[in-house]
């Protein structure tokens, strides 16, 4: 249970919902475990696969209150609501801007900033814990090339001139991804970011986790009212999350690429993890994605506090911040979009 920015979240998959006057109540096991006013909230979101009273169900509506469920993983459900009030206003805004370049590009210029910025930190996390294992001068260098980046996105005019410096970083952050592999160099290496099909085992890991981030950004996005199919950066294409790509580009250094380092350093996942097809495509095996998601469960419980927030809250939650981050941007509630500069 936990709240942030008006919203309350139940992140625990066995929490029951109900209504006590004017109080949303949190329950487990037929045991109250907290409580919390309903005046103070604009939303509530559950990850609990217990649901809630029909009686708060229409206490949220009468109040304005938007009552959005999620399953454990983070996929998003439904949302119930009562008379229509915030999400066409929002979501009027989103396309307008959508369709200003202006606009758009002073958003997507701070997703690409928090991408690049948090690439760099993890490739000087990896410089400073282990000098002794990796080339330091190398590392070194894409570093600096990292920080020229930020410095020249900062003051780019066109939407196109940015998607050409996020090209040349992302280039420039994955010549250093093999250096940052330190275990099992045979069996997982890296030479260059394919996908559709992943040609080796890395690609594979790094592919499965960002489709497990976009669901997760699409989710939250969701509850926050946005449309996460109409983004700043990416181009609208039919069934493509074009904003949770937008959205993810920031968190993908910091909660994925560290995420599956670790799954190769710490030999949580091993060569026998994976097949290759005649085609070349490598696969992962059905036991090493059950694996591979029981360890992104335990990393989304994580706590940090939150760079901008100044909260601490699980890493699960991040996605769901910037959402509610952006939402407020759009509606005139703060100045600019705040990227996640993890450091």
């Amino acid at each position: 249970m936990k709240k942030l920015l008006n919203t309350l979240y139940i992140t625990s998959e066995k929490k029951f919902l109900s209504l006590d006057g004017e109080n949303v109540v949190v329950r487990e096991d037929n045991c109250e475990v907290g409580r919390m006013p309903l005046h103070n909230l604009d939303m509530i979101v559950t990850f609990s696969r217990l649901g809630a009273s029909p009686a708060l169900f229409g206490k949220c509506a009468d109040n304005g209150i938007s009552l959005v469920f999620l399953n454990p993983n983070g996929s998003y459900l439904a949302r119930v609501e009562g008379k229509t009030r915030g999400n066409v206003l929002i979501r009027k805004k989103q396309y307008q801007v959508s369709a200003n370049e202006e606009e758009s590009l002073e958003i997507a210029k701070n997703f690409i900033l928090g991408k690049v910025y948090n690439g760099r930190w993890v490739v000087e996390r990896i410089k400073r814990d282990h000098a002794m294992q990796v080339d330091v001068v190398k590392l070194q260098e894409v570093s600096e090339q990292l920080q020229e980046g930020l410095r020249r996105i900062a003051v780019c005019k066109d939407v196109d001139t940015l998607r050409g410096y996020e090209g040349k970083m992302a280039a420039s952050y994955f010549s250093a991804f093999d250096e940052m592999i330190l275990q099992q160099k045979d069996d997982f290496f890296f030479k260059e970011r394919n996908r559709r099909p992943p040609l080796d085992n890395v690609n594979a890991l790094l592919s499965f986790c960002y489709t497990l981030l976009t669901n997760m950004t699409a989710a939250a996005l969701e509850t926050v009212g946005l449309d996460p199919c109409v983004g700043f950066m990416h181009g609208d294409r039919p069934g493509r999350y074009s904003l949770a790509l937008d959205l993810m580009e920031e968190l993908r250094p910091a909660l994925v690429d560290r995420f599956v380092l670790r799954l190769i350093n710490k030999r949580i996942v091993t060569a026998r993890d994976f097949t290759k097809k005649e085609d070349g495509a490598v696969l992962m095996s059905d036991e090493a994605r059950k694996l591979v998601l029981s360890e992104w469960q335990k990393r989304k419980q994580e706590e940090i506090v939150h760079p901008y927030l100044q909260e601490k809250i699980q890493w699960g939650m991040v996605p769901h911040a910037q959402a509610m981050l952006l939402a407020r941007y759009l509606r005139g509630d703060i100045d600019a979009y705040p990227p996640f500069f993890w450091k």
